[in-house]
């Protein structure tokens, strides 16, 4: 967090110099001038300690979240000697809640129950002074209302009240109306520096018991250092699924917040989200940030709470464009799935070969928390085009461990089921394991995985059963995805041409049962009527560095169809390459054959490769042609029913 002085009331500061210099010539200081907006309420006005003298014994505790914790009225109360006895204090993310020693240790004099560990709260919880409970914070307000969370005082921070008796919740909406709602006693910071939202945010005096002024800058966010390489090419992978059109979830991660830069060339994407940050800033700038095809509230950014700079408070200050709701409203299952390609991003810190996510610890210590994720992620894997993503780092910060684990290490916790898993994203590429088996699971994470952790994480799978005997580890290299290429072909058809995965295997095999008898065998010289795992294989788990193999996918990413296969094997005595080829028959006469020869040379080129050399069927004539296109050295070679295509670069 940082704080600036934006926002301050008009003459506060010539007000205090002046108070000041009384002061230091001895004059009586007088007290500033009652703002205007107050006075019709001024039988409530009161110190933040007066506030807090009104706090019992043993009652619980409500604290307002994050950039709009009320921290003179925290301070007033740890002030309090002796503190009330058996007091706790309940709260979602907050920020100086919890006063610290110069040693870093929390002195608070309170319990407390949260729902997130960030770091006012670490200390804490290490020194047993707080307890984490992991939840989503959308169920909150249900509990709450119910009286199974128990909330006894509220102690929130609002706006300046309006003509009508009207404040607002500002910059944090979430779980506040629920925790005024069922408090005996409301206490409200009343801050001129608080921006006025739209939506749920609004909040008559009359249920406020006492307002104490306060006149300081509304806490500031900011990610304290710049993103490394492993954040950005992570967030490059994110950014690159993303769909125009789509809705996005943004969450606070550093992951999440990057990818938004790589949607400039993006059209009409809106923004339905527990928070908002700066990041928003530039897309809402460009007019990519419009809402257009929103399902739900079209057009509007919806969220729960903002957490950024002055910049994003002024933005959104008095301005319809935004709506800050309650956190049960913002993440209601059906409202979330409703919305057109809805997208959520989670940050992980650790996942096993089963897709069971531990979200919420690092290393052992409890780190952040569950927040809304669940409900966004289901809600996504549920909405039209949709995609719950989970992104993680493929290693711990010091490049050690592997954040992919053959199992969860004990203690942590599975906060995502591997059932509600569908995209994870490192460094390394994009898995998808939704609907996959296992052993589908296990190949695609390793592939993301290190390349230096691939060979433990293979052995740990096949001790583990995960993976059969026959299967290979091959691919060590990070999946390049600078090598995709979108195609268009005749009779307006495109697809995605990029490398082989091992994960590839299942869709060669549908690729295989699309050909015709005479297909298979005048590209296998056999007839077969099935590939076995070797086969399969063979077409997709390569090395790329001798093995070389590409695929044509049409369709989502998350569900292709492999519409045509193309791969090239280095002989190194001679240093040309064989290759083969594979078309569906619904895909012949577009040009793909040909786009696949033509990307492979390219490819085989960049490798300082003399030639291809081909052996096809003599009745082959297009196969033999396309051998022929794009070099302006060819020999042919008959050998009885077969011809040998030698092509120099």
């Amino acid at each position: 967090m940082s704080v600036d002085h934006a926002g301050l009331p008009p003459g506060w500061i010539a007000r205090v110099a002046q108070s000041l210099r009384g002061r230091l010539t001895g004059a009586a200081a007088a007290p500033p001038p009652l703002d205007p907006r107050l006075q019709p309420h001024a039988a409530k006005l009161c110190s933040a300690a007066d506030a807090v003298a009104h706090i019992r014994h043993g009652e619980h505790v409500f604290l307002g979240t994050a950039c709009a914790t009320p921290r003179a009225l925290v301070q007033a109360l740890e002030a309090r000697s002796p503190p009330p006895g058996d007091v706790e204090l309940l709260h979602f993310l907050t920020d100086g809640a919890v006063p610290h020693d110069e040693q870093g240790r929390a002195t608070t004099a309170y319990r407390h129950r949260c729902f997130f560990v960030g770091t006012d709260l670490r200390a804490a919880v290490r020194q047993g002074l707080a307890e984490y409970v992991p939840m989503s914070i959308a169920r909150v307000p249900q509990l709450i209302a119910d009286g199974r969370v128990r909330v006894d005082v509220a102690l929130i921070q609002v706006s300046m009240p309006d003509a009508f008796g009207y404040v607002s919740l500002g910059v944090s909406v979430d779980i506040a109306p629920a925790a005024v709602a069922r408090a005996r006693l409301v206490i409200a910071e009343v801050n001129p520096a608080m921006p006025r939202t739209m939506g749920g945010s609004m909040l008559h005096v009359d249920a406020i018991d006492w307002l104490v002024p306060v006149a300081t800058p509304v806490i500031e966010y900011q990610h304290e250092a710049l993103p490394g390489a492993v954040v950005e090419q992570i967030a490059r992978y994110i950014g690159g699924i993303i769909d125009d059109g789509s809705t996005l979830q943004i969450g606070l991660g550093r992951v999440t917040n990057e990818a938004l830069k790589y949607l400039a060339d993006r059209s009409d994407l809106g923004i339905h989200s527990d928070v908002i940050t700066d990041a928003i800033i530039p897309l809402l700038e460009r007019g990519i940030l419009n809402g257009s095809r929103k399902t739900d509230q079209r057009g509007q950014i919806v969220a729960s709470f903002a957490m950024g700079s002055r910049r994003l408070y002024d933005l959104i200050d008095r301005n319809p464009l935004f709506s800050l709701q309650p956190i049960d409203e913002v993440c209601r299952p059906s409202v979330i799935a409703a919305q057109y390609r809805m997208v959520s991003v989670t940050q992980a810190f650790a996942i096993d070969l089963g897709g069971q996510v531990c979200a919420d610890q690092q290393d052992g210590e409890y780190y952040s928390g569950l927040a809304a994720q669940a409900e966004f992620l289901r809600g996504a894997s549920r909405s039209p085009g949709g995609k719950p993503i989970i992104c993680l780092p493929a290693t711990d910060p010091d490049g050690g461990g592997s954040r992919i684990r053959a199992q969860l290490r004990p203690g942590e916790g599975a906060t995502i089921a591997r059932s509600d898993v569908h995209f994870v994203v490192t460094e390394y590429g994009i898995a998808y394991l939704y609907g996959k088996s296992m052993r589908e699971r296990a190949i695609a994470l390793i592939e993301i995985a290190h390349p230096r952790c691939r060979p433990e994480l293979f052995e740990q799978a096949q001790a583990l059963g995960l993976l059969p005997a026959g299967q290979a580890l091959k691919n060590l290299r990070a999946y390049p995805v600078q090598e995709e290429v979108a195609l268009a072909l005749r009779g307006d058809r495109e697809v995605l041409l990029r490398p082989a995965t091992a994960s590839d295997a299942a869709g060669i095999r549908a690729l295989f049962h699309s050909l015709s008898d005479r297909d298979v065998y005048t590209r296998f010289f056999r007839k077969l009527r099935g590939l076995s795992d070797a086969d399969a294989q063979r077409l997709c788990n390569l090395n790329f560095e001798t093995e070389v193999g590409f695929v044509a996918a049409s369709g989502p990413r998350e569900d292709p169809l492999i519409v045509g296969h193309g791969c090239y094997f280095i002989d190194p005595s001679t240093n040309l390459a064989e290759t083969a080829f594979i078309v569906s028959p619904d895909w012949q006469g577009c040009g793909l054959g040909t786009a696949l020869q033509r990307h492979m040379m390219k490819d085989a080129a960049r490798r300082r490769v003399r030639g291809f050399v081909a052996e096809i069927m003599a009745s082959n004539d297009a196969m033999i042609r396309l051998a022929k296109a794009g070099s302006a050295s060819v020999s042919t070679e008959h050998l009885g029913s077969t011809v040998r295509v030698t092509a120099l670069f």
